[in-house]
């Protein structure tokens, strides 16, 4: 039993952050694997629009790792299993990521593409989703309030900022998952499970924040008194 907790704590402390990475990269790494079949000419799994399949890869893959990052923490307070915090800052930062790709990718591939080459084009073109589609909308503004929480994602941003400013700031995830989850839903056509899964997730968590949320400042009120 002992030994069994040892290397518990061995595979903590060396192997939890590489293997983090290496599954957070996997999808990346499928997608790329993809389209070098796809490219040479030999087998893939894009289908006959490689594009829109780019597309919702890349975005679905987003969500679901910014879901995956605000069930961290709730898991370790139902597991008391402290370490996996390690890896929710590297979570974190691959939800940006993901969802970085998934904007490049809608510029590049579709919107470049039907700008027949135009920068100007494409930007234009992006304005006018922006403005005349709501998921879109939802998505860039989902997009945006991701980009100061991964700029501030580093321990020196906390000290720049100060503990109470830094975490302030870093709820602002859950508002932008809300947006991610209606980007989503309103983007897929027709009556799909796939929004409804991923809100009640996240409403789950939300939920649990919340519930979480009052009992600390339960406990802080007991104590002042």
């Amino acid at each position: 039993m002992r030994s069994q907790v040892d290397m518990l704590r061995q595979f903590a402390r060396h192997g939890l952050k590489p293997l983090a990475f290496w599954l957070l990269a996997l999808p990346g790494l499928w997608l790329a694997w993809q389209w070098w079949g796809l490219l040479s000419g030999g087998s893939h799994a894009l289908g006959f629009n490689p594009i829109e399949t780019t597309h919702r890869f890349l975005g679905d893959t987003a969500l679901r790792i910014l879901i995956l990052s605000l069930a961290i923490s709730p898991f370790r307070d139902l597991t008391r299993w402290s370490p996996i915090m390690k890896i929710r800052r590297r979570v974190g930062l691959a939800a940006f990521w993901y969802a970085l790709l998934h904007l490049l990718a809608y510029m590049g591939l579709d919107l470049l593409v039907a700008a027949q080459g135009s920068v100007t084009g494409m930007f234009a073109g992006l304005w006018d989703d922006v403005v005349e589609r709501i998921y879109i909308t939802l998505g860039m503004i989902a997009i945006l309030g991701l980009i100061p929480l991964a700029l501030t994602s580093f321990n020196f941003s906390i000290r720049q900022l100060g503990a109470t400013l830094w975490q302030r700031l870093h709820l602002s995830v859950y508002p932008i998952a809300v947006l991610a989850v209606f980007h989503y839903g309103f983007m897929v056509k027709g009556h799909q499970l796939g929004p409804w899964l991923h809100g009640g997730i996240l409403a789950v968590l939300l939920t649990y924040r919340a519930w979480r949320a009052l009992r600390q400042h339960q406990s802080r009120r007991k104590l002042a008194a």
